[in-house]
């Protein structure tokens, strides 16, 4: 058996059993590090708690999402009001829970364009969510709104590693670990956020110092065990190699509540369990701790978010009110636009179009990258959008699919294949046909499929096949969607978990200004 399909395997005998995980495990158990899990995928049995079940006697429950977007379900999964559900059902049944979000829940999302995540504070607060920590994305609109949104909030928030320098102490207020008496236990929470080349933007770097999160561990983990803990927990967004190493250096953390990463990750690296629950709320992961008796046991769970659990009613009545007005606030204006937009399918599919290069731009401007392809398969409506006014709304319908804005290294060799590739259908209409910006091309539609891009230039000069460029890309084709299959191997720049929507990306470039977007012979089609 593959090592690949033996993970598959582990993973859905985890997901069908949720079995107790021992420190006995040596080694690794990586589940589904790169799977992608639907909640149709996943076969799922909760372990009822029987009174003669070991994890009935766990004093401590854990609850965690990560990197959680939307108040409401997406494609009828997920949603807050459900997991307020969750929380209050297990409060019912006696048991002592705490729900942790493993940062990046204040952006990006059209509603946290709008209302710059106060309606995520509001609804987290209903939720009845305890602790989190600080995501990428919760600096997203500036150090001193975060700390805005940080004091509007009821829960804890614990980060051992954004230093704010204008006061020389912990970002907001936050406290760099806190220790809970729950069920007799004395649990220790740690907080570490990530450190990597996203959070070292001028805006952030010139506010705040984010430090090396393995030696911020070495500082804060001695002093909370010194003030006497049962459970050790490390409340991350961090990589999943970050966690790894964390816990490889850090033995005593019992379990790595992590984020980031989104989709559902289970592991056990050397004693040290480590959780990552997706992403949008489609899981909720539930982690009970058991220390009575002097041995560290635990019971993982992985609890799908459907239609199946009710909506709390309090947490639904919030969530609700911001839906409300964020109905209103879609149809606001945010641009106006001097000529027609064609989105017609017949054209966007098969030619240059505006909207296209309009699109196209605002990936590549986004992340700064030399060139950019977006597939008009992306891009929906169907339809040529009149002279006039832009709203928010527009906008989406253009760009429904939450598709965010990457960035990769890619060979000019491989820029023309990804162009040959999207242009192989020709004649016919296709999804993958590309529209670009920073390039300039021929095709001659006559010539085989593979083979049918002429004259590239990247900028207006003749591409070199050898040379590297950065290309912006929907994380749709970094995953090799729409026959885009070549870029699976190459340096990521921007990933999809550091992205930002492509509709949040279009409005920040058409935002508060006319335009008039027109066909500039990007694409020369030669039948």
């Amino acid at each position: 058996m593959s090592r690949a399909l033996r993970t598959l395997v582990v993973a859905l005998v985890l997901a069908v059993t949720a079995p107790a995980l021992q420190p006995a495990y040596e080694g690794t158990l990586d589940i589904a590090r790169y799977l992608r899990w639907r909640t149709a995928d996943v076969l799922h049995a909760q372990v009822q708690d029987e009174p003669a079940h070991p994890r009935a006697r766990a004093p401590l429950t854990i609850l965690q999402v990560n990197d959680v977007y939307s108040t409401v379900p997406i494609d009828g999964v997920g949603g807050l009001a459900r997991v307020a559900s969750i929380k209050k059902q297990l409060v019912a049944a006696g048991r002592n829970p705490l729900l942790m979000i493993g940062g990046d829940f204040l952006s990006s999302s059209v509603a946290s364009t709008v209302f710059r995540g106060e309606q995520m504070i509001e609804a987290l607060n209903v939720t009845g969510l305890d602790i989190a920590t600080l995501g990428n994305h919760e600096f997203d609109f500036g150090v001193d709104l975060l700390i805005t949104r940080m004091r509007q909030a009821h829960f804890q928030w614990v980060v051992a590693n954004v230093v704010d320098r204008k006061t020389g102490s912990i970002i907001g207020g936050a406290a760099p670990y806190v220790i809970r008496k729950v069920g007799g236990l004395r649990v220790g929470i740690l907080g570490l956020c990530l450190a990597e080349e996203s959070m070292h933007l001028p805006t952030i770097a010139e506010r705040v110092d984010v430090l090396d999160p393995l030696e911020a561990t070495a500082k804060y983990l001695p002093q909370m065990q010194r003030e006497g803990v049962d459970v050790t927990i490390a409340l991350t967004h961090l990589n999943f190699a970050t966690d790894r190493a964390l816990a490889a250096r850090f033995p005593h953390i019992d379990v790595i509540v992590g984020g980031h990463e989104h989709y559902p990750i289970t592991a056990v690296e050397g004693r040290t369990l480590i959780s990552k629950a997706g992403s949008e709320a489609r899981f909720v992961a539930r982690i009970d701790v058991d220390k009575t008796g002097g041995a560290l046991q635990r019971f993982y769970e992985l609890i799908p978010v459907t239609s199946a659990i009710k909506d709390d009613p309090d947490a639904s009545r919030v969530i609700d009110e911001w839906e409300v007005r964020l109905g209103r606030e879609m149809d606001l204006p945010v641009s106006t636009t001097n000529v027609a937009l064609d989105a017609r399918d017949s054209r966007l599919r098969a030619s240059e179009v505006n909207i296209g290069n309009l699109i196209a731009d605002a990936l590549r401007a986004e992340v700064n990258a030399d060139v950019a392809i977006m597939n008009s398969g992306g891009i929906r409506g169907n339809r040529e959008i009149p002279i006039g006014t832009l709203t928010r709304r527009t906008l989406t319908q253009l760009n429904p699919f939450n598709n965010v804005v990457c960035k990769i290294e890619a060979t000019g060799r491989e820029l023309l294949q990804a162009l040959n590739t999207g242009v192989s259908h020709l004649p016919a209409t296709a999804g993958g046909f590309p529209q670009v910006s920073g390039m300039t091309l021929r095709v001659a539609v006559g010539a085989p499929a593979g083979d049918r891009v002429r004259d590239l230039k990247i900028n207006g000069v003749p591409v070199d096949a050898s040379k590297t460029y950065t290309l912006a890309l929907p994380d749709y084709l970094l995953h090799g969607g729409d026959g885009y299959e070549m870029f699976g191997r190459n340096k990521v720049l921007v990933s999809p978990e550091d992205a930002t929507l492509i509709t949040v990306a279009v409005e920040k470039l058409v935002g508060g200004r006319s335009i008039a977007p027109r066909e500039e012979g990007r694409i020369v089609i030669e039948q």
